[in-house]
């Protein structure tokens, strides 16, 4: 069975850091893009990073040059660290994986709660 299983969130303070993991089995984490995803409440899913299968990047303006998406394909982890955290950063963030080659092969981890406070 396919599982993403997220962690590593919690209460960290306005400025503070944070990472995120998300543990893959069930599959050939180099053959799937890799993306983080988070939602508010009240509000859309939305996407924070990605990072493809060769490497390339991608950011949400509202965190760029503040999160750094990774992987290490061997031990099927995907990373998200976050730094200078802001109030508005707080949010469920999900695990997202999607096999390249394909237009609708996606899996979802069930989230893990990150809040911003002080």
């Amino acid at each position: 069975q396919v599982q993403l299983v997220e962690s590593g969130g919690g209460l960290v303070q306005p400025g503070g850091s944070l990472r995120l993991s998300c543990v893959a089995s069930g599959i050939v984490l180099r053959f799937y893009d890799m993306s983080w995803y988070r939602q508010a409440p009240g509000k859309q899913r939305e996407l924070v990073a990605s990072i493809s299968i060769s490497g390339g990047l991608n950011y949400a303006d509202s965190v760029q040059d503040r999160f750094t998406i990774s992987r290490d394909n061997a031990k099927k982890m995907v990373y998200l660290q976050m730094n200078s955290l802001k109030p508005e950063d707080t949010a469920v963030y999900y695990c997202r994986a999607a096999r390249v080659g394909t237009n609708n092969l996606f899996y979802w981890g069930q989230g893990t709660q990150v809040t911003v406070s002080s």
